[in-house]
């Protein structure tokens, strides 16, 4: 059976809107991803303290597996009102933390972009990893908006 899905290009604005004094400093950003057939979009409840699998990113799909060479745009976004997640990137051998406070959001333009977390020593160079999990944590219980465009 042949797809009957036909491939577009998604746009996603970034707009910071704010006057300073008088002045506009504000800003407007696009980013056009060509050729997305796929969309992944969905609400996770996040339980309380306890560390929970968003996306994995492998070369065959599963269940939140994703084939990592697909995935051109990935967003989670905090539904909270008040309480902040914290997101670990996971890759074959180190990992990093990042803190989203309520209502804000991660993009990452590729999980084949890659990561490298050293708490030990100063990297003058990175040596990039592709990130393998993205998983979460919270205190409280909160609600994240996970979408993922693939091609």
């Amino acid at each position: 059976m042949a797809s009957t899905i036909t491939a577009a290009t998604l746009t996603v604005t970034t707009t910071e809107s704010i006057t300073l004094n008088g002045s506009n400093m504000g800003a407007t950003n696009v980013l056009s991803v060509a050729s997305v057939n796929e969309i992944n979009q969905r609400i996770v409840s996040l339980d309380a303290s306890n560390v929970r699998s968003l996306f994995e990113f492998g070369t065959t799909i599963g269940s939140g597996t994703f084939i990592r060479a697909n995935v051109k745009y990935l967003r989670v976004t905090n539904k909270d009102n008040a309480n902040a997640v914290s997101l670990n990137l996971e890759s074959a051998s180190s990992n990093c933390w990042v803190t989203l406070t309520a209502g804000a959001s991660f993009i990452l333009s590729s999980p084949a972009s890659a990561i490298e977390a050293d708490d030990d020593t100063t990297i003058a160079a990175p040596t990039l990893q592709n990130v393998t999990k993205i998983s979460a944590y919270s205190a409280n219980a909160i609600d994240l908006d996970c979408y993922v465009a693939l091609t």
